[in-house]
């Protein structure tokens, strides 16, 4: 098959929302179709008893939730789709945005009972920012939930999108019938009890037809010929391009944990989804189609198999094709790097690859060379923009809790730092070690991984900060940014990276600082050179 045909069938994209929407389970259906797993599992569900298959993390299996973004790959209709399941939760939103540079577009799936909840506002926004195509799915048909046109109204309301329904349901909850799918008009019955396999279709396409009362009922017929009048009346007719634009986004309606109206998705998916896209750099555009390899690294993942002590850096693919054991460029460090190992993920197996083309992730075995944000090339240098490090908005002083494993404390701490947890601080004063996070949860998913992957026990402190900000003075041999460094000498702290970081109390304090120093710039990005 030929490069630009292996371009082609690839379709790379994320799945968000607000946490217990339903993206595991959706995640798991869309596996089961293209016949990845045989058998799928609720993530809380007990009388099943596997796990999902996407939540590979301890802490994950005992909550019930994703904590981290897991890569899922899978052939269908032979096009290949490269999954990426977010976690919904806003402490780990950090690793959801990360996640978000790497994809083409992206399905947000939302709970019918709840309709558009806080989270999935703000990662629809990002990617309204980015212009990423969006398929919306309205999870959980077979509960009560709210009125079909309400749940649109909202959509497009909250989230400031366009909406067009492909897909339409027929009853709700108690009453739920099944769903029309106004893409390919055809009815699909609703048996509520095989929920793990895969349902049959009614074609259908003259909807005034009588045959209509026998299969569903008189009542539901009326009404299903009322809701698609009315909808072809209100809602525009579907367009490929408007959508690729970011301009329009696609509705389907189903349940995810019954397999249901999850076919319809992922058929109308494969057929209208971006293919690869380019992708900009600091120094120019890069598209899909050139043979050269370019790619980044957009998340690092340590201790992936508890029996190894191993980590794995995320790369997605922007052009080229990446071969094992070839030489590529590591932009940041100016060397030549090999892989002969490179893993291609399918569900919980990682398999050896020898080759993968754009729109593929590739994770590769890292020693402590790779950052998140860093670049892949062969030769030319390029710097791939957009995956920012936020100011954290929760901190707390780490204290080592087992002297003897001070050792291991230190690693555990540097290998989750570089994957981008949490930031580390390093008070000047002391030289203390401060934690800063984006959500608190993240404080207990640290402790739990250094006792379960380092055997290292540690314990917080409670340390009363507002905000941290990034120091860039204007002369760094000035008196005043000597009087500043005098004066702030007890929130000062360094970074990661040796930069300096100023550590504010409050907001008042902030201001203070600000009117009195005007020549210390603060930032709340490490970003900002």
């Amino acid at each position: 098959m030929s490069f630009k045909n292996q371009i082609q069938r690839r379709r790379t994209f994320g799945i968000i929302s607000h946490p217990d929407a339903g993206k595991t389970t959706l995640t798991e259906k869309l596996l089961l179709f293209g016949g990845a797993i045989q058998e799928a599992g609720a993530v809380k569900n007990n009388k099943i008893k596997k796990g999902a298959t996407s939540d590979f993390m301890e802490i994950e299996r005992q909550r019930g939730i994703s904590v981290a973004t897991s890569v899922l790959a899978f052939i269908y209709k032979d096009k290949k789709i490269n999954i990426l399941d977010t976690p919904g939760h806003k402490d780990f939103a950090e690793d959801t945005f990360r996640t978000l540079t790497a994809v083409d577009s992206v399905i947000v799936v939302i709970d019918v009972a709840k309709g558009v909840e806080e989270q999935t506002e703000k990662l629809v926004e990002v990617c309204r920012m980015r212009k990423i195509p969006m398929i919306v799915f309205i999870n959980k048909m077979d509960r009560e939930g709210r009125d079909a046109f309400d749940l649109l109204d909202e959509v497009e309301q909250k989230l400031g999108l366009k909406v067009v329904p492909l897909s339409f349901p027929i009853g709700m909850g108690y009453d739920f019938k099944g769903i029309y799918n106004i893409y390919e008009k055809n009815i699909n019955l609703f048996r509520g009890d095989n929920k793990k396999k895969i349902e049959d279709t009614i074609a259908f396409n003259d909807i005034e037809s009588p045959e209509l009362e026998k299969i569903i009922g008189e009542k539901a017929a009326n009404e299903l010929r009322d809701d698609l009048e009315l909808i072809s009346g209100v809602y525009p007719d579907f367009d490929k391009e408007l959508y690729l634009k970011a301009e329009q986004q696609p509705v389907f309606f189903g349940s995810a944990l019954n397999n249901f109206g999850v076919r319809e998705l992922l058929d109308c998916f494969i057929a209208i989804a971006p293919t690869p896209q380019p992708k900009m750099a600091e120094e120019r555009l890069v598209q899909a189609n050139e043979t050269e390899l370019s790619g980044f690294v957009f998340k690092i993942h340590a201790n992936m198999d508890p029996k190894h002590r191993d980590r794995l850096a995320f790369v997605k693919i922007v052009s080229g094709t990446f071969e094992k054991n070839k030489p590529y460029l590591h932009v940041r460090q100016g060397k030549k790097m090999k892989f002969s190992s490179p893993n291609a993920f399918f569900a919980e197996k990682k398999e050896i690859v020898d080759i993968s083309y754009p729109g593929d992730i590739v994770g590769l075995h890292d020693t402590g060379n790779f950052k998140i944000g860093d670049t892949l090339t062969e030769g030319e240098i390029l710097h791939y923009k957009g995956i920012p490090s936020f100011s954290p908005e929760h901190f707390r002083y780490i204290n080592n809790a087992d002297p003897l494993k001070s050792k291991q404390l230190n690693k555990g701490i540097d290998q989750l730092m570089d994957e981008g947890v949490a930031q580390l601080f390093t008070l000047e004063l002391n030289n203390r070690k401060i934690i800063g996070t984006v959500g608190a949860l993240q404080f207990e998913v640290i402790q739990y991984r250094l006792e379960h992957e380092y055997g290292a026990k540690c314990s917080y402190e409670n340390f009363p900060v507002y905000k941290a900000c990034w120091i860039e003075a204007k002369d760094p041999k000035s008196e005043e940014f000597k009087e500043f460094k005098r004066v702030k000498q007890k929130f000062l702290a360094k970074d990661k990276r040796k930069q300096l970081v100023f550590l504010a109390d409050s907001q008042f304090s902030l201001q203070m600082t600000q009117q009195k120093y005007p020549n210390v710039k603060l930032h709340f990005t490490s970003e900002f050179n």
